[in-house]
This record gives C-alpha cells, structure tokens and sequence, in this order.
C-alpha cells in the first residue's frame, strides 16, 4: 500500500497535544494521526451497525419512534429509583 502526503491545518494548541501525545507514545505525529483516523472510522461503522439494528429491531416490533422514547424514559425511571 503506498501512502499519500496530505496538508492539514490544526490550531497550534491542538497540534502540540498531538506532539506531546505521539511523544509520550514513542510514535510520529503521523503514525498517532492515522491511528485517529482508523479509530475514528471504526466507531463511526460501529454506531451506523447499531442505529440500523435499532432501525430493524423497531420495523420488526412494529414500533414508533415515541414508543422507543417511552421506553427509554421508563428504564431512566427505573435507574433514578433504584438508586
């Protein structure tokens, strides 16, 4: 795989975090970069996996978007009081 020289523009505080975090790490900006963005790419995959199995689970049960919210409230009860 060959890679790409990309220009990015980062405001110089965020960019020091980045310098002291790939320092601390022992790695370059770029290796600490292209592991965000790997990170970041896996859980954006994740959430869309999860809202379309929301998604199916609803169509399946044949509910709305204002029984999901009831439900939700009623766990959220639920929690406050057993505590």
């Amino acid at each position: 795989m060959s890679n790409v020289t990309v220009n990015l523009s980062f405001q110089k505080t965020l960019l020091e975090e980045i310098d002291a975090e790939a320092k601390r790490e022992s790695r370059s900006r770029s290796e600490l970069l292209r592991e965000a963005a790997r990170q970041y790419i896996r859980r954006q995959r994740l959430w869309e996996d999860a809202f379309a199995l929301g998604d199916r689970q609803t169509a399946r049960l044949g509910l709305t978007e204002s029984d999901v919210a009831e439900e939700i409230k009623k766990v959220r009860e639920h929690r406050r009081v057993g505590k």
